[in-house]
């Protein structure tokens, strides 16, 4: 039985990017965790609070949290210790207009000029930033150097694509994505909006009235996003919805024919 090769590039991302553990564990992944801020708790992101004591925290807390990048000290410590052994490190991170993520890590490769570090701005959060990350693992995984792995991340970038809809605006709205007014005028109608991470930030795209026709709305978006022939890896994310999630993944899977499918909660920071 051949040796399994050790990747002479170690990749890091932050905890935004929503991969799941196996996945991680499997392509040697390092995660900066994310911090989110309740109330006088500081909790680091998948670290000190997973997805479903965070949305039950939600539901239950009169006050709504707010999230920060990760210290300039974390980073030096992440990348200090996972480039032992290394050629470089290679940090596909959190869009930079969404987080302050990616300076911090400046700051923090400025500190060390012996390690080659490569940094990529994704321009995307959750499984968007994943599978920009993953390109990233695999090419290290097949013994890939410093720079073309960080090649890989950036050739993905403004080619992967995040929907998604929402059964209620109380938590965009509590969150300052809409105002008061859109709230109440939203959930008067009962609509649905479709909203998407493009261009690094978070961007409507339309308000439907009922569930089916914004899932419906969201497969023609999809298709139209793939155009024909392309071999397309998915991911379905959920928020205490899993139910659902399982019947997406299922309608995704039929019509789509993904060559690679994931399923997962969303992180708290997400």
């Amino acid at each position: 039985m051949s040796q399994r090769v050790r990747p002479r590039i170690a990749v890091v991302t932050d905890s935004a990017a929503d991969i799941p553990p196996h996945i991680l564990e499997e392509y040697e992944i390092h995660i900066e965790p994310l911090i989110l801020i309740m109330g006088s708790e500081t909790l680091r992101d998948g670290v000190d609070i997973d997805p479903p004591a965070f949305y039950e925290l939600l539901r239950t807390s009169s006050g709504f949290p707010t999230t920060s990048q990760p210290t300039v000290a974390s980073f030096v410590e992440r990348f200090s210790k996972v480039s032992q052994g290394k050629d470089g490190v290679v940090a596909v991170l959190v869009s930079d207009e969404l987080s302050g993520t990616l300076d911090s890590a400046k700051a923090a490769a400025e500190k060390l000029p012996d390690i080659p570090i490569a940094l990529v701005d994704s321009r995307s959060a959750s499984m968007q930033l994943g599978f920009t990350v993953l390109a990233a693992a695999r090419a290290a995984m097949a013994g890939a150097g410093l720079e073309e792995v960080a090649a890989e991340a950036r050739a993905l970038v403004g080619k992967t694509y995040v929907y998604f809809m929402v059964d209620t605006l109380e938590y965009l709205h509590r969150g300052g994505r809409i105002g008061a007014a859109a709230r109440l005028f939203g959930s008067a109608l009962n609509l649905k909006p479709i909203l998407e991470f493009r261009d690094g930030t978070i961007q409507p795209v339309a308000k439907i009235r009922t569930r089916r026709k914004a899932l419906e709305r969201v497969f023609t978006l999809m298709e139209e996003d793939l155009g024909e022939g392309h071999k397309v890896h998915m991911a379905v994310l959920n928020i205490a919805a899993q139910e659902e999630a399982d019947d997406l993944t299922q309608q995704l899977q039929e019509r789509f024919q993904p060559v690679e499918m994931l399923q997962l909660e969303c992180s708290p920071v997400v």
